[in-house]
């Protein structure tokens, strides 16, 4: 079917939907707040687990505890009692590289016959050591009794999976399901089986050492005797697939599963640059950044990809996962690469209404749950989102640029050339040069740009804007995609091309400074409705102009000055929408909330036109915001609330953590600060009028590479000014600093 027979435009111009039509566009409902319940999370692969603080998960409605893989809830209620009662909790922490969650737990006071304390509380120790590894939970228990006296403790594990999508999860309601299997129960291991709609079988397998003195398909209880300060153990593991029992001891499967567990961590981490600074608080924030991006990241065929965020979110997302390698290109190139090879893998050749899915796109979003695989919902293979083909190009041309790698790239070019293909064919609806968005049925996305709530593009009045859509930062990208067009063809060795693109880039910036500059706002509007007519806001969409270099010089100052007015920079950060436009909201999802990789992208573009102070100040916000978020984690966003003197900001409810790109935001932000350059060909790099927030005494790079060279940088700021030092370097790396 071609592109002018499906009529786009025509099912984007609808009026807005009731609340029961809105559920089609797959909003999370906030039944419940994430900060509040603040999760550990844990995850490896295609699976991930989301445990309250003593380690359990709790059914109930509004829930997303439990562990999943592939979009499907295995374990849905994990609950461990001692004698009857539930541990009082001590602690709870999950290690800074994310590899072991431990939960330590004591009695509570014990009542004998008569009712009186038999055993008191604080006498009983329990340490719930934990980690995911290829599809499987494994735990480990370890009573010790530091009492005078034997002590005898019931330890019972109840346990339950209800096979749930996580569409399910976050608030969708199924007519039909699949049918639960009678569950097998053996004498130390009990398989749980669900046989879906969509005839695959799903399954949960629970083994335990040693064997329970009680095992049903629900409860697996213990009586376990501890002499006086001494200890005994217990082992788990809950696996999303039958696995074979082995005769090895478990102690000694669960030491090995967590050698390699912590062993892939570490080489992930060893991949890229090391930051560390004078200031200890930005030092573990820093490390929770590469230790998340690390964890959320699964080894794909193609190299490592970092999946969204936990819970709703940890799969491939085609927008989310190249703006998080753009963030940390600079420090591992090999994120870049792997998001490139499964993007260009995984390209749109075909028309596909339902999938949103024109020949060249590159995918929004990929599901893997029963729910997708039905078509009940329809991100199977997604292809809606306006923005994810222009940013696939740039980041090709950007990862050219930081490696030099023109093989890698050569391979990517009949992908490369789709892309740009589809921006012309497909991108550009109307043939007025921008590139609009009209979803293809009423069950795509309505908004298809990063902010894709259903009020998020509206005009001064607060009316919803109809369709087709032009926004503001996707004509940025396609100006962005041909920059980067004009740079792999050159280097490609196709002058004749490469300046084609440069030559259409150049004239874009005329044509889009008269079609979205508005010198009244004093800034870049939001949009332009499928009339042509400017949505006059104030949005933090305008930054990401300044990102690509879009934007002429002589609108820089005032697109600064506006975003980093009260209005808009709130403290914290810059809030999508300013707190002046008619659905402002700063409890909203879009409409003037603070996004960190949003701010990071916002800073790199104050950076880029030598706004260096001022993308420190965003820098400043959101690493005082850190400090004051769960294990120093940036979550996905945060309400819009100004910033006030000794408290925090005000969180989001159901924001995820971790998010990819609000991970990698600290470390784009080291970047922007810096002025952080690189030219392979001369193994240079280069540092632009450097700044450090005020936060920052010093700041030490160690194993920045450039080429086959690698060099350890110092900076010192002295005052206003930054003093740039090479510490060490193997091979020929030149560090230059332009002031």
């Amino acid at each position: 079917m071609m592109a002018s027979q499906l009529q786009p435009e025509a099912l984007a111009t609808e009026p807005a939907k009731s609340l029961s039509q809105q559920q089609t566009q797959f909003f999370i409902p906030a039944t419940a707040s994430l900060h509040e319940r603040r999760p550990r999370t844990l995850k490896h692969g295609d699976s991930f687990a989301v445990f309250d603080h003593s380690g359990d998960a709790i059914a109930g409605p509004g829930s997303p505890e439990g562990l999943y893989h592939r979009d499907t809830r295995h374990l849905s209620h994990l609950y461990l009692t001692i004698n009857g009662s539930r541990p009082i909790l001590l602690s709870s922490a999950l290690r800074d590289d994310n590899a072991i969650l431990t939960c330590d737990l004591t009695n509570p006071d014990f009542a004998g016959d008569d009712g009186r304390v038999a055993v008191e509380h604080d006498l009983i120790h329990l340490r719930r050591t934990r980690f995911l590894w290829k599809s499987a939970v494994h735990e480990r228990i370890t009573v010790r009794n530091f009492d005078t006296e034997p002590r005898t403790v019931s330890v019972n594990i109840a346990f339950a999976a209800d096979f749930a999508d996580l569409f399910e999860i976050r608030g969708m309601t199924r007519l039909r399901k699949g049918e639960m299997k009678p569950p097998v129960v053996g004498d130390a291991d009990v398989l749980l089986t669900y046989e879906g709609r969509d005839a695959r079988r799903r399954e949960t397998h629970l083994c335990f050492d040693p064997q329970p003195q009680r095992l049903t398909d629900s409860h697996a209880a213990f009586e376990v005797i501890v002499p006086p300060g001494e200890r005994r153990t217990l082992y788990m593991r809950i696996a999303c697939e039958r696995q074979e029992l082995l005769p090895t001891p478990f102690s000694r499967q669960f030491l090995k599963a967590l050698r390699e567990s912590m062993q892939s961590l570490k080489q992930a981490r060893a991949r890229g640059a090391t930051v560390r600074s004078s200031n200890a608080l930005f030092d573990e924030v820093t490390r929770r950044s590469v230790a998340d991006i690390s964890m959320l990241s699964t080894d794909t065929e193609h190299g490592p990809y970092p999946y969204a965020g936990i819970p709703w979110f940890s799969t491939v997302f085609g927008r989310d996962g190249i703006i998080t390698a753009l963030e940390t290109l600079w420090m591992d190139p090999e994120i870049s690469r792997g998001v490139l090879g499964y993007l260009a893998k995984h390209q749109a050749t075909v028309f596909d209404a339902a999938a949103d899915a024109e020949p060249g796109k590159i995918l929004h979003e990929v599901r893997h749950g029963e729910m997708a695989e039905l078509g009940e919902v329809p991100f199977r293979h997604y292809y809606g989102s306006i923005d994810s083909t222009p940013l696939f190009v740039m980041l090709a041309g950007a990862y050219l640029k930081r490696t030099g790698d023109c093989d890698f790239i050569a391979t990517l070019l009949p992908h490369v050339e789709a892309a740009l293909q589809w921006i012309d064919e497909h991108g550009d609806r109307d043939g007025d040069g921008f590139v609009e968005y009209g979803r293809l049925t009423d069950q795509g996305l309505q908004n298809q740009g990063w902010k894709d709530s259903h009020d998020s593009v509206f005009h001064a009045d607060g009316s919803i804007a109809r369709g087709p859509i032009a926004l503001a930062e996707v004509q940025a990208y396609v100006y962005g995609a041909w920059k980067a067009a004009e740079d792999i063809f050159s280097a490609l060795g196709d002058s004749t091309r490469s300046q084609q693109f440069g030559a259409r880039a150049d004239h874009f910036r005329d044509l889009f400074d008269a079609a979205f500059f508005d010198a009244q706002l004093g800034t870049y509007v939001l949009a332009l409705d499928g009339e042509k007519n400017p949505c006059r806001v104030r949005s933090s969409n305008a930054g990401h102009v300044l990102f690509t270099g879009l934007a002429f010089d002589k609108r820089a100052e005032s697109i600064v000055r506006t975003l980093m007015a009260p209005a808009s920079f709130s403290g914290w950060g810059v809030r999508t929408i300013a707190s002046t436009e008619a659905r402002y909201n700063p409890m909203s999802y879009h409409n003037g909330s603070i996004w960190p990789h949003d701010n990071a992208l916002i800073a790199a573009g104050f950076s880029r036109y030598g706004y260096r102070q001022e993308a420190a100040k965003i820098f400043e916000g959101l690493f005082a915001a850190a400090t004051y978020v769960d294990l120093m984690r940036l979550p996905e966003l945060f309400c819009g609330f100004p910033r006030r003197r000794a408290q925090g900001p005000t969180f989001y409810p159901v924001a995820c953590t971790p998010q990819a790109w609000s991970a990698a935001a600290p470390l784009s932000l080291i970047q922007s600060s810096l002025g952080l350059g690189f030219d392979v060909a001369t193994s240079e790099i280069s540092l632009q009028q450097p700044a450090l927030p005020r936060f920052l005494q010093e700041l030490r790079l160690y194993g920045l590479r450039v080429g086959d060279a690698s060099v350890d940088i110092a900076f010192d700021r002295m005052d206003d000014k930054v003093v740039v030092k090479p510490l060490d370097r193997t091979g020929s790396a030149r560090v230059v600093t332009i002031s």
